[in-house]
């Protein structure tokens, strides 16, 4: 078993820096993407620009790998879009020879085994490979068998619903071709799909944030365009966030951006609006939230992912309940818990599986909990790969320091977080999330 590659699901930067990791170490990977190019999902928000610097987007085996080849670091300070990250750094790390002979890309990974043996089968277990179900873009099925699985396929295919309650809203499923989820072009290519419409924006994170602000932006040019900011509750100061005190300065800028917007009467705010349905009344879509309700033209779905374990089913996993990460990790990063606006170091211990030499890394590995950054997928993937290549002191070093946020979860009137500067709408650049609810605490 030891000649057979090492499957990472997912070609996108976490996949992509594992691949790097374990190339290094001389193992052999195989990078199996459903989508047709690399970075697939980053493309999705490629308009949006990210709030952390190059110097935090950039693994340091692929930049070793890319330097190799005369690659140049984008300067550590600037804040790339999404295009501009799969542009400057993954296409070019993906057009190398070293990583080009091992991804497959138009390559779904439908279901995960162990070679005849379902999950109840304990005899001999350990030393069968992992065989993988794989669909292709011409629908033909496929299998092939690792030694070794990283799962680093995300959550961003998995919006989290309209819903309130975690399940969809009465109505969803049925309007679901008049709702939009994530973080549509609403500047670009779906500009006239809401230009001079009225738009309601569900959610309470940075995805919600940047598309309120680019909805300002576009009502500049049609003025006739109205904005409704619906949230589940009404604590308003923990949604702008640390303002001046995150160390991302983008980060914090974002919530004293949107804060000004709300102080000058820019935007309609429904709160607290838990939403319970939604239907279609005179060609309008009508949002109710128990005895209230919204009438508008358009919905924009901005209230996070959620990880599909639906092709892990065969595989024995120790998954947080309420997280939906591994068990050992959800402690340090459910929000309910979480302070001080940094995650503990973790690695291959925090990440284990019962199922042995299987991992899940990246977005996909922080569950439902919103604070994940690029920066800590990529010490999970050297963590990892130094552990599946034997390497067990190199795995245990972990090192990760986050940006703090600046943010208190529990109690928003305590002296431990001040509250931001309020600045003039013009005075802030926009900048963008990497994933849709800030971390916090103090």
């Amino acid at each position: 078993m030891q000649r057979l590659p090492i499957a990472i699901i997912g070609a996108g930067p976490i996949g992509l820096a594992a691949a790097a990791h374990l190339q290094e170490r001389g193992e052999r990977p195989l990078m199996l993407e459903a989508g047709a190019t690399v970075g697939a999902n980053v493309r999705q928000w490629g308009h949006a620009r990210m709030f952390s610097p190059w110097e935090f987007n950039v693994d340091a085996a692929c930049r070793r790998l890319l330097e190799s080849q005369g690659w140049l670091m984008p300067p550590a300070e600037e804040l790339p879009t999404g295009a501009e990250l799969v542009a400057r750094y993954l296409q070019p790390l993906a057009e190398l020879p070293a990583m080009r002979k091992v991804i497959r890309t138009g390559t779904r990974v439908t279901a995960i085994s162990r070679a005849q043996r379902d999950k109840l089968k304990d005899a001999g277990r350990w030393a069968a490979p992992f065989r993988l179900r794989l669909q292709l873009e011409n629908g033909r099925e496929e299998q092939l068998q690792a030694r070794a699985v990283i799962d680093a396929s995300g959550s961003w295919q998995q919006p989290n619903p309209l819903g309130a309650d975690g399940i969809p809203a009465l109505g969803e499923a049925q309007l679901q071709g008049r709702i939009a989820y994530g973080l549509p072009d609403v500047l670009g290519a779906a500009r006239e799909r809401y230009a001079g419409k009225r738009v309601a924006v569900v959610g309470s994170g940075h995805s919600a944030i940047n598309t309120l602000l680019d909805l300002l932006r576009l009502r500049d040019a049609s003025p006739a365009t109205e904005i409704v900011w619906a949230l589940r509750g009404d604590n308003l100061q923990k949604v702008y966030g640390g303002g001046e005190n995150d160390q991302l300065p983008a980060r914090g800028q974002l919530g004293m951006r949107i804060q000004a917007a709300v102080a000058a009467g820019a935007l309609e705010i429904a709160a607290p609006f838990p939403i319970t349905r939604v239907a279609e009344v005179d060609k309008k879509l009508q949002l109710y939230s128990e005895e209230k309700w919204l009438r508008v033209d358009e919905i924009i779905v901005c209230t996070g992912a959620r990880p599909d374990f639906s092709l892990l089913r065969e595989l024995r996993l120790d998954i947080d309940p309420a997280v939906e990460s591994a068990r050992t990790l959800a402690p340090m990063i459910d929000p309910n818990l979480h302070s001080c606006g940094s995650v503990p170091p973790h690695g291959e211990a925090e990440l284990r599986q019962p199922e042995r030499n299987f991992y899940i890394i990246g977005m996909k590995s922080y569950g439902r909990a919103p604070t994940f950054l690029l920066a800590t997928g990529y010490e999970q993937a050297r963590s990892i790969t130094a552990a599946l290549c034997g390497d067990w002191a190199a795995a245990r070093d972990v090192q990760l320091r986050l940006p703090e946020t600046g943010v208190c979860v529990t109690d928003y009137q305590d002296d431990c977080c001040a509250e931001p500067a309020l600045l003039p709408l013009e005075a802030i650049p926009i900048a963008l999330a990497e994933n849709p609810v800030a971390a916090a605490c103090c």
